[in-house]
């Protein structure tokens, strides 16, 4: 079953705009004015990527006009993330599938996204940006499986919301893999960064991560609040229960998570309904 999702998946890659960034990167003497040409020359990124830099969500005092001032005032990694986030997202642009509806996957994962940097924040985490992408691919191991197995997909959900159980456990029993390891398999396969990989494949279960733990452990909370939020249950209880280690990690609370969750649902509630303006749809 697993590599009959991991075949069918091969058959969905990044567009050449992030290949050619990643060669761009991979050189030592890069500039960051080769990097805003790269991305300046291709009109839909370009396009794309001014979206993201003036969303609401980044309350910017002043709009951003052009690729060349984002690059220089964001940084290479924000740049990376970014144009990695757009070039998902147009792998699976005119993609769709019956077990969910994609404008809803994608408004989750931003959702996500958004409660990662907040918890990021919460734990004082000074780089909490970088953290917005681990939120917003956590769960793509959900869409290939949506896409070759979409039948059995279902049936895995079905019975998880029935039994009250965590989804990563019944796809491991019914499927023989989860959601997470087959994300963190893809992404390795399109040679995304080994923090991605890393963090992806753990978040269910941070305390057997072996590296960037925190990160994971962060993932892993901000995940159950969205799932719980979304699902209006409790966070905390159930299928939400929360790996002790990420509390050991993070040195969080569940107060201090929920109250970031509020925070979170804010901000998110202000873009849910322009996530389609941002080419996450």
């Amino acid at each position: 079953m697993f590599q009959k999702v991991v075949k069918s998946a091969q058959l969905i890659s990044l567009p050449d705009i992030y290949i050619k960034l990643k060669e761009l990167m991979d050189d030592p003497e890069y500039t960051m004015v080769e990097i805003a040409f790269l991305v300046g020359r291709d009109p839909g990124m370009a396009t794309r990527f001014l979206r993201v830099v003036n969303s609401p969500l980044n309350r910017r005092a002043r709009k951003i006009e052009t690729v060349s001032q984002a690059v220089s005032l964001l940084g290479v990694r924000q740049v990376h993330d970014i144009v990695l986030s757009a070039s998902v997202a147009e792998a699976f642009e005119g993609i769709q599938t019956d077990v969910m509806n994609m404008k809803k996957f994608w408004q989750r994962s931003f959702y996500c996204a958004v409660m990662t940097k907040q918890l990021a924040l919460e734990c004082q985490i000074l780089e909490s940006d970088r953290l917005f992408v681990n939120g917003l691919l956590h769960d793509i191991g959900h869409l290939f499986m949506y896409i070759a197995i979409p039948e059995e997909s279902q049936d895995t959900i079905l019975k998880a919301k029935k039994m009250g159980r965590p989804l990563y456990q019944v796809e491991r029993e019914l499927l023989g893999f989860d959601y997470a390891k087959l994300g963190g398999y893809v992404m390795g396969k399109w040679d995304l960064p080994k923090s991605l990989q890393a963090i992806t494949r753990f978040h269910p279960e941070p305390g057997k991560a072996d590296q960037f733990e925190s990160e994971t452990a962060l993932l892993h909370l901000a995940s159950l609040l969205v799932q719980a939020d979304l699902e209006d249950a409790d966070f905390g209880a159930g299928a939400f229960l929360v790996d002790p280690a990420a509390w050991q990690l993070t040195g969080l609370t569940e107060e201090q998570c929920l109250q970031v969750q509020h925070t979170a649902a804010e901000q998110f509630g202000e873009v849910a309904d322009s996530i389609s303006s941002l080419d996450f749809n």
